[in-house]
């Protein structure tokens, strides 16, 4: 915690650079931002926890009408002042109850999970791949490709439709840059009007605050050319569904070093990761179908993770609670050179908090139950009957909300690592999200059966 002398240092340097409010933004169950805006002269009590938020007025902070306020407070080590709007200084922020951390906020969760890394020596590094579609919203309600050139049915890659909707793409990527966390890759992923920003990895904590951010700041850009930015898993049943790929490591907390690294030659199973790195992955594969609905949490999620679908060609989405090298069908995926662990199944819609504290549990107690998850997997598991799936000990991963939310109530490990109360509120809301989404009448269903019988 810093000085009060501190603070207002801070406070004054915010002031000299222009900066008139300040908002301490911490998420819902949901993974979205929430906070109230405080104007700089108050920075110091902004700082020490003062804004006060009524729980029951947001998803998922497990409160009722009847109880006492809690708090939010920024983590002033990781702000910014937005790009966009220089008056505004950005912070994520932490929940607190009477003063303690309030373990029903998932960043709190996280943060917890990461002290336990820590007692065992281990820091998480994660690199969030962010895929996102760049839409115009009709007046009718319905999502459609804005650039009518942008029609391949094969767009992955392709220069021209990136530099048609290059003004969008530049402004993200310059503040990527600008905010400092080095963007290395660009480019038009798979579907039409669907992109893709690499930037390097960070701490867990650090990431998945980048991740939030990001959401935020593309859909700001996106409206200033009347557009949205949409991180809907599946927006469109023929295209393919938007990712949001956790790359993972362990490293040494005294010298840095990645603990899943080694040569190929040197692994006896050839994908360039050490014991420490298997012992994980099979953690991870223990609770994988529990895991499946922090990584895929919504409704739409799960016409993602389907083997084609309605798609001319496969969609590139995992389906198996499975691992290999470079086998996309598999939902753990070690990368050419080996290093890191690749979780597939993660989808833009995540809350990164909630999904990084319950992988990287699932990691630990792998290693700390010296788990193997057995050989890697190497052939299109999307081609496997039901049979050669069941010959192979080769479980599918949920394939439905309704499915995942049961596998996560099911799993006495998500209790363990989350607590109770959080446990439940996801619960709560997610089966109320399967049981309305179940029970509404879709567009699908009129055309199929209004006229029919």
């Amino acid at each position: 915690m810093k000085s009060t002398e501190e603070l207002i240092s801070l406070r004054d340097e915010l002031k000299a650079k222009g900066v008139k409010y300040c908002v301490g933004a911490y998420v819902d169950i949901h993974g979205v931002p929430k906070g109230k805006f405080v104007p700089v002269d108050h920075f110091v009590h902004f700082a020490e926890g003062s804004e006060l938020y009524t729980g029951y007025a947001l998803d998922g902070l497990g409160q009722s009408p009847n109880d006492d306020e809690i708090a939010s407070v920024p983590d002033l080590e990781r702000g910014c002042i937005l790009p966009w709007n220089r008056e505004v200084a950005f912070y994520p922020a932490d929940n607190t109850f009477k003063g303690e951390p309030y373990e029903v906020n998932t960043r709190v969760a996280l943060k917890k999970v990461l002290a336990e890394a820590a007692d065992m020596g281990f820091g998480m590094n994660l690199g969030i791949e962010c895929e996102v579609y760049v839409l115009r919203l009709t007046p009718e309600g319905r999502l459609e490709v804005p650039n009518d050139d942008d029609n391949l049915v094969k767009a992955c890659y392709d220069v021209k439709r990136f530099l048609d909707r290059y003004t969008w793409l530049d402004k993200v990527s310059t503040t990527i840059n600008d905010l400092g966390w080095d963007l290395y890759s660009l480019d038009h992923e798979d579907a039409n009007s669907q992109f893709e920003f690499d930037f390097k990895y960070a701490d867990a904590l650090t990431m998945c605050d980048r991740f939030t951010f990001f959401r935020m700041m593309a859909k700001h850009y996106a409206s200033e050319e009347g557009l949205i930015a949409t991180f809907m898993p599946k927006p469109f049943a023929d295209k393919t569904g938007t990712g949001a790929h956790f790359n993972m490591s362990l490293f040494d907390l005294s010298t840095g070093a990645n603990l899943f690294a080694r040569e190929p030659s040197e692994d006896p199973r050839g994908l360039g990761l050490t014991e420490l790195g298997y012992q994980f992955i099979a953690g991870v594969l223990k609770h994988g179908p529990a895991l499946c609905a922090a990584f895929a949490p919504t409704v739409n999620s799960y016409k993602r993770l389907v083997r084609r679908g309605l798609m001319a060609y496969y969609s590139w989405a995992p389906v198996f609670n499975s691992y290999g090298r470079n086998n996309r069908t598999n939902a753990l995926r070690v990368p050419m050179g080996g290093g890191r662990v690749e979780s597939r199944n993660a989808d833009a819609s995540c809350n990164p908090y909630l999904a990084g504290a319950l992988v990287l549990a699932a990691g630990l107690e792998g290693i700390r139950e010296g788990l193997d998850p057995g050989p890697a997997q190497e052939d299109n598991l999307y081609e496997y009957t039901p049979g050669q799936l069941e010959a192979a000990g080769i479980q599918e991963l949920p394939r439905t909300l309704d499915e995942a939310v049961k596998a996560f109530a099911d799993d006495p490990f998500v209790t363990k690592v989350l607590g109770q109360e959080l446990r439940d509120e996801f619960i709560t809301y997610k089966a109320e999200e399967w049981r309305q989404y179940h029970q509404t009448v879709s567009q699908w269903e009129v055309d199929r059966y209004a006229r029919l019988f």
